[in-house]
Formats: C-alpha cells, structure tokens, sequence
C-alpha cells in the first residue's frame, strides 16, 4: 500500500517535536488535508491531543509492545483513507529500551516502516555546529533515513543564514523555522504535556501556529518527503468474537480523571465483542446499567481526589459491582481509585471505592517508569499462571499493598517486582496494558464478561 508519510523526530527530549506535529496536523487540515497522526512509543498524552483538539484520531506505534508485521499493520488500518501520515517520535533520535539501545525508538520505528525522517533542530545558542551534530546522525546508523531538517527556536534572520550552511554542509534540505514565541508554548506535567482538557487556550494556540508555519514551512517540499516513502505491507491478528453471539456491555471510566486508553485497546476488544459505554466517575452517580464489565484506565485521579471522594454515590456503586465479581481491569489511576484510602501531595487522606485494602500515598518522585514485561505468578481474570504480557509503568504515587499475581521484569535488566492484585474477576495494578502484546488477555477479558453476563441471564 501506497501510504505517505514521515516521522518528526529530534536529537533529545524537549526540542520541539510535539509543537511542529500539532502545528503540522493543523495547517494540514487548514489546507484541505486528511492527515493520520501516530506516536512512537507507549504516550497516551499526545494522541489525546491529536483526538480531542485537532479531530484526529491516530494510533501507537510500539515495537517493544509488538513486532514489526503489527506495527506495520496498525500504521496501515489507522492511516487507511488519509494522507500524510505524520509520526512522532519519542526522546532522542537513536534513544530505545534501556537507554543503551535504538529497539523501539524512533529511529527503529523509521526503520521498520520505511518512513523518511524530519530532524528537528533546537537553534538556540548554537549555529555552525549543528551541522556536525547533524553529520553524527546521518553516520550513526546506515541508512540514517534521515531526509529533511527543521529549525526551533531559529529567528527568521538566523534562517536566512543558517540555511544555506546546513544544506551545504549537510546535504539534506532545511525545511522551514519556527520562531521563538512563548504565546504558543505547551504546558508539561509529570512526563508529558498536560491534558488537553486542563491546558489553557489550546486551540488558539494551535491556530497561531499553523499560522506561523504557513510562512515558515516550505509545505510542498515537505510533502514531497511523504510522497518519497517506500510502499507498505503489515498485518493485523483478525480476532473473531468471543461474546457468544452477541456484544457484552463494558463500562468504560472517562472523564478528566481518567482518560489514558489506547485506543488500539478498545478497538480490539470491540472486535472480540465488547461494546464500551463511556462513563464519569466524577460526574455520574453510578455505573451505567447492565454492564458486563468495567474498565478503569490511568490518567490523574490525584488532581480530583475531592470529587472523586465527594462523589459517593459513584464509589458506593463501583465497590458494590466490583466485590460482587463483575469482571474488572483497572490500570494505574484506576487501581488508585479501588484502594481504601488514596493521599494527596499535602499528605490529606481520600475514600476511595474501597475494594481493595489498602493506602496510596506520593512516592516522593517518580516511582518506576518505562517497560516491563508482566508473567502471571497464578490464574487471574486475563489469563492463566505462566501469562506474559508486555506493559508500561509510570506513576508518582505508589501503594502500600501493590499485590504479587504478576512479577514485572525490566529489559536488559536483572530488575524484578510483584505486583497487581488479582482474582478470577479483577485485574487491577500499575502496569498500563497493551493488548496487541498478547491479544489473549483481551480475549480472556470478553469471556469473563460474557460468562457474567450469561450467568445474570440465567437468574432472570
């Protein structure tokens, strides 16, 4: 399949990446364009703004998750119809698993899907200089897949200098600037950006720079960097439903509170026979009807403990259907949201749904964060003693009773910790889930559901 498409990538973490793919994306569409945005790596913030600011809904592309056919494969389903396809990067350039490793960075994930790369260069303080930092990247690794560069933080009058010397020097074409302007400044918190929900003017934002990059980014050789890359093929596990004929009810928690999903999640239990039906734990004051199933994903809980507290009638209702056995998955903030008692950073103490024992508190920093890969220490509600799943962890609050049913194993490390609390109908931990890693998990979830439901059915 013929699919245009590039990946914005950067020498280091801060650079810029995440401002020109917004700014893109949005001049895109200014222009008439269909584009598919896709992130590389585990982030669950930047597609959020992809989906809820710009309408875009795109996809992660991880090759620590899955192999290299998958990740083709989803490139493929999620940029079916649209063009270009814009990829962003994560960290630096060649930074993968273990920080000694290109495995499943950006410049792996150019590799495997043959996508020609923008480089993004932060030009403050520096000039001539990053021509050689530039000729170390396009030597590092051969094919470097490098094709163009951009400049951050470059004023125009730097452009019109640095430019020629970069081209000259370098042999790739410098593709446009952008300017210093702390007007279109994005806000951080923990890892990441700030949702969109809790950022402050983002569209407009977003406005001014598709503006500035209508005069700043030479668009059609960019586009013909899209344009240049190879044809694709990739394929996709083909799941049939394990329902039992018809759709089980999963009750899904979104809201400011919770909202990181993958979306290749729900898709994938869409077609193993799920139906989510979206809910609020801040708002609503009890799970939706005839539910077959919960689902409680992360996303910052600590930032509304109040009215997660204060919501009463929800947290009665969420401990009553949990502890009567209704199947549940519940990832970093949501098993946050099951324990007895949860912290703030002021050390004030919050009921939770109080289905698990036990008190979250701020672990002072971050407390493990990156890949690990789960193996089931006994059977728990997605699969049997032996399991092994490929997950992430990021969290800055930690548990005094984290549970012991999966062990979690760093890559290139000797490093191992128990963790999730688990039964035959609950699966609640750190650890954020990816299916496609292992799509039997998603599937043992469905049967759940569905034996739940056909056992209510029995009783009526």
């Amino acid at each position: 399949m013929n699919l245009q498409r590039i990946l914005i990538a950067a020498p280091r973490s801060g650079g810029g990446k995440t401002t020109l793919v917004c700014g893109l994306l949005r001049l895109l569409q200014k222009r008439g364009f269909s584009p598919a945005p896709f992130k590389c790596g585990p982030d669950f913030i930047d597609p959020l703004f992809h989906r809820e600011l710009l309408g875009l809904s795109g996809a992660n592309l991880d090759l620590f998750f899955t192999g290299e056919d998958t990740v083709r494969g989803l490139l493929l389903r999620y940029g079916a119809g649209r063009s270009p396809a814009v990829l962003e990067g994560v960290m630096g350039y060649y930074d993968g698993v273990g920080g000694t490793t290109e495995t499943a960075g950006s410049y792996d994930l150019a590799r495997a899907t043959g996508t020609p790369v923008i480089l993004v260069l932060d030009a403050r303080g520096v000039s001539l200089s990053l021509a050689a930092e530039v000729k170390g990247f396009l030597s590092f690794r051969t094919p470097s897949l490098l094709a163009g560069l951009f400049l951050n933080r470059c004023s125009a009058s730097l452009h019109a200098l640095l430019a020629p010397a970069l081209e000259r020097e370098t042999g790739l074409p410098v593709l446009g600037y952008l300017p210093p302007d702390d007007a279109v400044s994005l806000e951080s918190r923990h890892l990441g950006l700030v949702t969109p929900e809790d950022a402050q003017g983002l569209p407009e934002k977003l406005d001014r720079l598709a503006e500035t990059l209508g005069r700043t980014l030479d668009l059609e050789r960019l586009l013909a960097v899209a344009r240049s890359a190879p044809p694709l093929a990739g394929d996709l596990p083909n799941p049939a439903p394990v329902s039992g004929g018809r759709p089980v009810r999963l009750a899904v928690a979104r809201d400011r509170a919770f909202c990181f999903y993958y979306r290749e999640n729900l898709d994938l239990l869409r077609a193993l026979g799920a139906e989510p039906v979206f809910f609020s734990p801040l708002e609503d004051g009890a799970l939706p009807d005839g539910c077959d199933g919960l689902y409680l994903g992360g996303g910052y809980p600590e930032l509304w403990l109040g009215r997660l507290a204060g919501n009463e009638a929800m947290r009665e209702s969420v401990r009553r259907a949990v502890s009567s056995g209704l199947p549940t998955l519940a990832e970093c903030g949501g098993f946050l949201y099951l324990h007895r008692e949860i912290r703030d950073r002021d050390g004030r103490a919050f009921p939770g749904a109080g289905v698990l024992d036990g008190c979250a508190a701020p672990a002072g920093g971050l407390r493990r964060f990156g890949y690990v890969t789960l193996t089931a220490e006994r059977r728990t509600l997605l699969c049997e003693k032996g399991g092994v799943i490929r997950a992430h962890e990021f969290h800055y609050w930690d548990s005094d009773a984290p549970g012991d049913a999966m062990t979690a194993e760093k890559p290139l490390r000797s490093t191992r910790w128990p963790c999730v609390r688990a039964r035959d109908s609950l699966f609640a931990g750190f650890p954020h889930l990816y299916f496609y890693a292992n799509p039997s998990f998603a599937a043992s979830f469905v049967r759940r559901m569905a034996e739940r439901r056909d056992r209510k059915d029995e009783n009526i």
